[in-house]
C-alpha cells in the first residue's frame, strides 16, 4: 500500500462515515469518545510499562490499536468541524519551531 497523506486519511474516514444516516457525532460526543479512547490507551500503557498487570480475563488490546482509535476519532472530530489536519499540523509545527526553538538540547550540539 502506498503512503497516504493526512488529507487521504481524512477523505477515507469521511467516505466511511458518509455511508451512514447518523453521520458524525456532535463535537461534545466526540470529545467524550476521545476521552474514553485516551483512557483505554492509558490503561494499555499502564499494563505494558506500569505496575498494573492485566487480569487473565482482560482482552488482549495493544497500544497500537488504541492509538489507531485516537487517530480515527481525531480525524472524525476534525472532519465534522471542517478542519484540515495538515494545516493544523503545519501551524503547530511552526509554533513549536519558533516558541520552543531553544527549549530543548539538540542532538549533536557541542557545548563549550
Amino acid at each position: 500500500m502506498s503512503e497516504r497523506t493526512l488529507k487521504d486519511l481524512q477523505q477515507e474516514v469521511d467516505t466511511y462515515i458518509s455511508q451512514f444516516k447518523e453521520g458524525y457525532f456532535s463535537p461534545l460526543s466526540m470529545l467524550a469518545r476521545m476521552s474514553e479512547e485516551v483512557g483505554e490507551l492509558a490503561r494499555e500503557v499502564n499494563h505494558s510499562y506500569g505496575e498494573k498487570p492485566k487480569k487473565s480475563t482482560e482482552a488482549d488490546n495493544s497500544i497500537e490499536l488504541e492509538l489507531g482509535d485516537i487517530l480515527f476519532i481525531t480525524i472524525c472530530f476534525a472532519n465534522s468541524l471542517g478542519i484540515d489536519l495538515t494545516d493544523a499540523h503545519d501551524k503547530i509545527m511552526h509554533k513549536f519551531n519558533t516558541r520552543d526553538a531553544g527549549r530543548w538540547t539538540k542532538i549533536n550540539t557541542e557545548t563549550k
